[in-house]
């Protein structure tokens, strides 16, 4: 096989925000064309994001895609078709979750939880304010599914335990975090045996998401699971996205796709492992990928530095 050729995949695995969104937040006809030429072709097409299910369905719903469409949301928490269909639901333990907020204690006033409910309660902070000042546009799009509980650890004594567990704020204060999150205390310690942490970064709006989710729950990991139960091989798996929740994913994926607007460490990763780099998120680059994937043409990047990469047809 010539080395510019790849397998036709039997799976594609398509990230949302800064992948199949562009920076107005929008899917394209472009790019919704090329998802349904993909489901012509056979392939099955299959979304996998950091929002919730419902909040991710507002913005897939136009692509037009049958109800048996599979959306891997919570960052892999929650697994449903399109017709709401549950195959998968990994939640945290309500002793993890009191550990978590006992661990953050210093960014509690950031904590949010995530439950698989719809209305008020599905997402559940402690201050309100603070969340309003520091991700104001988080808040306005979210704030009738929020609910306020204080102290925090109410929320888990209602016997629904949480999906997700996240944290907002400006890159160096969520660098802070984490090394919270890595000190060498055994509460530290033990919290970190418990869970499994993801970033997203948007370095230009100084905006960094660490997400907080119960132990060995990822994109790559749900989708690992999805491709087994569908006998898939990881050579038929292709998977675009442009941000380090999407990494283990990828990582998993026969035919990664890293979009040009990628975080810097994600198009770095790309260049070491040969990953195949397409245009940004602006450009219909996921569309380009696509329609590359179906002519049987997809070129792995050749350039030295991530900086100079320019996307080829």
């Amino acid at each position: 096989m010539p080395p510019h050729t790849r397998i036709l995949p039997r799976l594609l695995i398509c990230d949302l925000d800064g992948t199949l969104l562009n920076s107005q937040g929008v899917i394209t006809e472009a790019t919704r064309t090329a998802l349904r030429q993909a489901v012509d072709a056979g392939i099955e097409v299959a979304f996998a994001t950091g929002r919730r299910h419902s909040f991710a369905w507002d913005v897939l719903s136009p692509v037009g895609l049958d109800g048996a469409t599979v959306l891997i949301s919570s960052n892999g928490a929650v697994v449903r078709t399109f017709s709401g269909k549950r195959l998968h639901r990994t939640s945290m333990p309500p002793e993890t979750a009191i550990l978590l907020c006992r661990q953050m204690r210093t960014f509690r006033s950031s904590l949010i939880f995530t439950f698989e409910r719809t209305g008020p309660g599905s997402l559940v902070v402690e201050d309100l304010e603070t969340l309003q000042r520091t991700i104001p546009r988080w808040v306005a799009s979210n704030l009738p599914e929020i609910e306020c509980v204080v102290p925090l650890e109410r929320a888990f004594e209602q016997g629904d335990d949480p999906v997700q567990a996240m944290i907002c704020g400006r890159m160096q204060q969520m660098q802070e975090a984490m090394q919270q999150l890595d000190a060498k205390t055994p509460e530290a310690m033990l919290l970190r045996e418990k869970i499994s942490v993801h970033r997203t970064e948007y370095a230009m709006r100084d905006l960094c998401i660490v997400d907080l989710m119960p132990d060995a729950c990822s994109k790559g990991t749900a989708v690992a699971r999805l491709a087994a139960e569908r006998g898939i091989a990881v050579a038929e798996i292709a998977a675009i996205g442009d941000n380090m929740n999407d990494a283990d994913m990828l990582a998993f994926a026969g035919q990664p796709i890293v979009m040009q607007n990628a975080a810097p460490e994600l198009l770095e990763m790309a260049y070491r492992h040969g990953w195949t780099l397409t245009g940004s998120n602006d450009e219909d680059g996921a569309a380009e990928a696509i329609l590359r994937i179906l002519r049987g043409r997809l070129p792995a990047p050749e350039l030295s530095s991530a900086a100079e990469a320019v996307p080829a047809d």
